[in-house]
């Protein structure tokens, strides 16, 4: 029988399963990503082990509109990736299912060639209502890959259109994939693609108006390519046939280039901003679950409440009564000097 100081504690679960994923255990990283998926109690200490062997890996992300062909341009990516003798982690995220939460797992059906190589690490990830395409834990996912090992890390967003932006936190080279024939291209601009993308992919080239769409992006490009980025990296723009692989080898290239630019240049580089804006909201959200729990547990909240409802206090103004409330009680009394 097991005493009670031989049981592994949470932290020490996590610190044990973090070594295993940095001696390349395939198994331990599927497990690993799952603990931080889920939030799990070892997840903190698993990814503070993992943090410091992580920012090695090229990150790409590819956005763009749902029916565009992300996925199968995604798995010609892979391939020819391998092909150059480096290793990828697809972080494929995907809509949630409404019973399970989970992934819906369609873009592990278009890439089954990959699923006999150990050099490719492929995840599908349920949104969990995360805007802009991301799951929550995509950020940590990316390091868990990175510690792991792989060179490359392809980051494929749920696709939901204009308010994919939110993959550029994450990603060091953001792909745009568009096919013709999806209405007016001035779409692009007010999506706000127009500035995030460093290459632009006109996928399915076969259909007709590929050459249209090419030109219009291009057009684009020229009207808003004035800012201090666009002078140092001119997005390109690619035409592609996922289906047939014709392309991806130029979409690659386009890809080393820009890493060679972003290394060469940190002024394009977006590591500084990625992470000012990750402490930045992980700050909010504590302070945020911190708050709420505090107003649960002591009843503050409801004579603000009260007021508000009686249309004696605004609710702008009962929030912050309620910080400031806050505040002043973690402060607490000063001390005099003497």
């Amino acid at each position: 029988m097991r005493s009670t100081t031989d049981i592994e504690t949470p932290a020490a679960a996590g610190i044990e399963l973090a070594k295993r994923v940095l001696d390349g255990d395939a198994r331990a990283l599927a497990r690993a990503i799952t603990c931080i998926e889920n939030d799990g109690p070892a997840a903190a200490s698993l990814i503070t082990t993992l943090y410091p062997r992580t920012g090695r890996a090229q990150v790409i992300g590819v956005t763009g509109p749902p029916g565009s062909g992300k996925s199968t341009l995604v798995d010609c990516l892979a391939a020819v990736i391998r092909k150059n003798g480096m290793t990828v982690g697809i972080v494929a995220v995907d809509p949630s299912s409404p019973f399970t939460g989970g992934a819906v797992l369609g873009d592990r059906v278009r890439m089954q060639r990959h699923s006999g190589d150990a050099g490719v690490f492929i995840r599908s990830m349920a949104s969990r209502n995360g805007v802009g395409g991301l799951a929550p834990a995509t950020r940590d996912v990316i390091r868990a890959l990175d510690a792991a090992g792989r060179d490359v890390v392809i980051v494929e967003t749920v696709g939901v259109g204009q308010v994919e932006l939110q993959v550029v936190k994450v990603a060091d080279t953001i792909v745009v994939v568009t096919v013709p024939g999806l209405g007016d291209s001035v779409q692009t601009i007010k999506a706000g693609l127009l500035e995030i993308a460093d290459i632009f992919v006109v996928n399915m080239a076969d259909r007709p108006g590929s050459h249209q769409t090419v030109s219009d992006l291009k057009a684009m490009l020229a009207l808003g390519g004035a800012e201090e980025r666009r002078r140092r990296w001119k997005p390109p723009v690619l035409e592609t046939i996922g289906t047939t692989g014709q392309g991806v080898e130029e979409l690659w290239q386009a890809c080393q280039q820009h890493h060679v630019v972003l290394e060469a240049d940190q002024r394009m580089g977006r590591s500084r901003d990625h992470l000012r804006d990750e402490v930045v909201e992980a700050v909010q959200r504590h302070v945020g679950e911190f708050v709420s729990a505090e107003l649960s547990r002591d009843g503050s909240m409801e004579p603000v409440l009260a007021a508000v409802l009686a249309r004696e206090l605004d609710p702008r103004a009962a929030a912050r009564k309620i910080v400031e409330h806050h505040l002043a009680a973690t402060k607490g009394p000063r001390k005099t000097r003497r």
